[in-house]
């Protein structure tokens, strides 16, 4: 859990600063930089955006940095750790809709436990 913060912080940062020009590309090359391919990570992208608001992409943003708090072992993160941050916000739906974008998009093939 403590590596998905890698993932949606710098993520969600970028968009809350920028105003959310374009968020699905923003997430889209996080999520390449994790290692997730580019097609996988532009459809999560692409999901994400058309599904959630700005405020709930904001509470997402707010969850992983509160996750990132004293890890010092940043290691490869994985499509599990990203929707395990999601269930940590208070709004179901960011939960349900990461894991449906990972699972839609091919990059996860099992909702763990959390949810």
């Amino acid at each position: 859990m403590m590596r998905a913060r890698y993932l949606v912080a710098p993520l969600l940062a970028a968009c809350a600063v920028s105003g959310c020009v374009n968020p699905s590309a923003r997430i889209a090359s996080s999520l390449e930089g994790y290692g997730f391919q580019p097609a996988q990570s532009q459809c999560v992208g692409d999901r994400l955006e058309a599904n959630l608001s700005i405020g709930q992409l904001q509470q997402l943003g707010r969850a992983a940095r509160a996750a990132r708090e004293g890890d010092t072992t940043p290691g490869r993160l994985t499509a599990s750790d990203f929707v395990r941050v999601a269930g940590q916000v208070k709004d179901p739906k960011v939960a349900v809709e990461v894991a449906r974008a990972a699972a839609g998009c091919g990059i996860l093939t099992e909702i763990p436990a959390a949810l």
